[in-house]
């Protein structure tokens, strides 16, 4: 005879008190789920976009980073898209920042790239 484990993470599969599927992020019923809107929230900065260079944990490859980007996930998105295409190089978005990768030190352009839409920079680090 077969053994199943139980899996405390997992979501409930039937329920007569719950109002049909659930969310899988916040565990409520589709028709409460407040997880896009709380996604679609601009974080909180102090208005300065700070950029600097880091190569910590990333095994001395070295990282342009832009940070304060008071903007929602799309528009910062849509920025970092720019970046990188200004800067001919590849990099990513997460966790509200900018991180552009690639050979050299990309900080001057990225600066006045941002400045240019308008955004106060200040460089950040050595």
């Amino acid at each position: 005879m077969a053994t199943m484990k139980s899996n405390q993470a997992s979501a409930l599969v039937y329920s007569t008190e719950a109002g049909g599927r659930m969310c899988p992020d916040c565990r409520a019923p589709m028709a409460q789920c407040r997880c896009k809107e709380l996604k679609a929230r601009v974080p909180a900065t102090d208005g300065i976009v700070r950029v600097s260079h880091e190569t910590k944990g990333r095994k001395g490859k070295g990282v342009t980073v832009i940070k304060g980007l008071a903007l929602d996930a799309a528009a910062l998105a849509a920025v970092g898209k720019q970046l990188k295409t200004a800067c001919g190089s590849g990099g990513t978005v997460k966790d509200g920042t900018i991180e552009i990768q690639g050979q050299g030190d990309h900080r001057e352009l990225v600066i006045a790239a941002l400045v240019k839409q308008g955004h106060t920079v200040k460089r950040a680090g050595g």
